[in-house]
């Protein structure tokens, strides 16, 4: 990990930027067993401080959920990797499905909107876990082969904790 100083408005720029681009992950309610994650696609909502899915009302997730049901996000793409908790509820919000619904989800719903298993997640995010990877190939290499010789961690990014609420 780097010494150098991370700016939390810079981690979270580019926290909330990689969820719109890249928006699939795991999801999974953290508190109740089976502990089991699985993957989705998240909808962002920065200003909010949000994450929206996609979801059939007859699943086994949406089956555990509670109102409020602590909840876990963990998504990864080549420069971040980032786990997001926070409190998961079941909401029908025809708004946002209507904002959301592209040709990705319309294939997971062949009803189309008016399946009446559908709904959607919510996830206000009250905190993430942020790496953030600094290096491409040859700084990568260069680093590994640094720590060996060297017999040091190496340098290839940081760490960070957000918290939001």
């Amino acid at each position: 990990m780097s010494s150098k100083p991370l700016d939390r408005a810079t981690v979270e720029r580019r926290l909330w930027n990689d969820l719109q681009s890249h928006q699939i992950g795991m999801l999974g309610v953290a508190d109740q067993a089976p502990r089991h994650i699985q993957p989705m696609t998240a909808f962002a909502e920065p200003d909010q401080g949000e994450l929206w899915f996609f979801s059939r009302n007859d699943t086994d997730l949406v089956r555990r959920i509670e109102d409020g049901s602590p909840a876990l996000f963990v998504f990864q793409t080549k420069d971040i990797q980032a786990c997001l908790t926070g409190d998961l509820v079941v909401r029908h919000d025809d708004a946002r499905m209507d904002k959301y619904w592209n040709a990705v989800v319309s294939a997971w719903y062949p009803e189309g909107k008016d399946d009446p298993h559908l709904t959607m997640l919510r996830m206000r995010v009250a905190d993430a876990e942020v790496w953030l990877r600094e290096a491409g190939p040859v700084r990568f290499a260069w680093e590994i082969a640094k720590a060996n010789a060297r017999r040091e961690m190496p340098d290839l990014g940081e760490r960070a904790h957000l918290r939001f609420q």
